[in-house]
């Protein structure tokens, strides 16, 4: 099961490869091959984005309407704890 959180940072690495991929698009010094394979990535990213967006705002559904609740976990790290030092 997707988090919240997961879903937010996938979102958000998506917007980054849309980001760059569409400055690559607007280049002057490419040809028209190269372009048509940077809109073909674009609108594989973009459909991705969709699909993210719909995924995170059923789970925001789920959680407000009660029917799914969200955990907390807890960070549990063993390195600078003098319990569990040598």
């Amino acid at each position: 099961m997707e988090t919240v959180g997961s879903l937010i940072d996938k979102l958000s690495i998506n917007e980054l490869k849309i980001y760059h991929m569409t400055e690559q698009y607007d280049r002057d010094d490419v040809d028209d091959n190269f372009r048509a394979d940077c809109k073909n990535r674009l609108d594989i990213l973009r459909l991705q984005r969709s699909d993210l967006e719909a995924e995170l705002q059923e789970l925001l559904d789920e959680v407000m309407s009660g029917r799914k609740k969200l955990r907390l976990y807890r960070q549990m790290k063993m390195y600078n704890e003098k319990k569990y030092k040598d």
